[in-house]
């Protein structure tokens, strides 16, 4: 296998000059990186490679017929919908993803959200920004009342690796930890009707994959079972939310707030519900909960080692 050559289709997705590339260059003998690839240049540039590596970019199967050189797709994510399986699965091309590398990431940046809303950070910023404070002729500034996480009822939708991760921290702030069905499953101990535990909760954390059957799981109507001060953090895909109703929500009071690292479309070209700009007790971040620096290093890393598992001939991480 010493002639095989790697292209990876979209490395600024993963690396923006921070990470260290040293052992995926040295995998094999011959590398093209690609910043982005447009779609219309996907094909010429896999057409003699052997290994492509993409996060984003789609490998349908047209794409994937005409790379007759191709042995191996690599795809830098958890989720492998922009690759299509059934033509690599015809064609003899093995499929590899790489899974649990953002964990901690994911669950720092879910605190952070929860966090930020309940000690109502950034009110308390923009006050001493506007010099409130310095005018106050009290010691502190009690302007904006806020709660603590300790004792309070987090809801978490989805209890896998990253629903398990973020029950323990939440754990060590005193919370207390309901888990809903798994939507659209059977019921199972200990887990709740997703609409009896929404009343319960004063914090809904949403790590559920999007599929038919959690699109739009968060709608008006669950919106409105949740307590008119609850918080919902979605760090999982936007379309599990219903965005207009979550803006309606917290325009009118309905909900206490809510933190999002996700919208429907990404980026949102078109604009969003959620980024009017006047809606109250609302953060929404770029989808970069997954992405502190270590993360995305240990994803380089677990490229490499299925990289060279597959030169082996050895099968890691393999989905065909």
């Amino acid at each position: 296998m010493a002639n095989l050559k790697g292209v990876f289709l979209d490395l600024a997705t993963v690396d923006r000059g921070d990470l260290d590339l040293f052992a995926l260059k040295q995998t094999l003998p011959d590398w093209q990186f690609h910043n982005t690839t447009d779609p219309k240049e996907t094909a010429a540039r896999i057409q003699d490679a052997a290994v492509v590596v993409s996060n984003k970019v789609i490998l349908n199967r047209p794409t994937i017929e005409q790379a007759s050189n191709l042995k191996l797709i690599c795809v830098a994510a958890t989720g492998t919908n922009n690759v299509d399986l059934e033509a690599a699965k015809e064609g003899g091309i093995a499929v590899t993803n790489v899974a649990g590398y953002g964990t901690a990431s994911v669950v720092q940046h879910v605190f952070s959200l929860m966090l930020a809303l309940t000690t109502r950070l950034d009110e308390h910023h923009s006050a001493v920004a506007a010099g409130e404070w310095q005018r106050s002729d009290q010691f502190c500034l009690l302007d904006f009342p806020f709660r603590e996480l300790a004792g309070k009822t987090l809801g978490i939708i989805g209890y896998g690796e990253l629903g398990r991760a973020v029950a323990q921290v939440a754990e060590a702030f005193g919370m207390q930890i309901l888990l809903a069905q798994r939507p659209g499953g059977e019921p199972e101990p200990g887990r709740l009707p997703l609409h009896d535990l929404l009343p319960q909760v004063d914090v809904l954390s949403l790590h559920c994959p999007l599929a038919e059957n959690t699109r739009n799981l968060i709608s008006a109507q669950e919106l409105s079972l949740m307590k008119p001060d609850a918080l919902l953090i979605n760090t999982a895909r936007g379309g599990i939310v219903d965005e207009m109703a979550l803006a309606n929500a917290l325009r009118s009071g309905r909900l206490g707030g809510a933190g999002v690292d996700v919208l429907s479309q990404e980026p949102p070209v078109e604009g969003n519900p959620l980024l009017t700009g006047d809606i109250p007790n609302l953060i929404v971040t770029p989808h970069i909960a997954w992405a502190s620096r270590e993360s995305r290093q240990r994803l380089v890393n677990e490229l490499v080692a299925n990289i060279q598992a597959f030169v082996a001939g050895q099968q890691r991480n393999r989905l065909v």
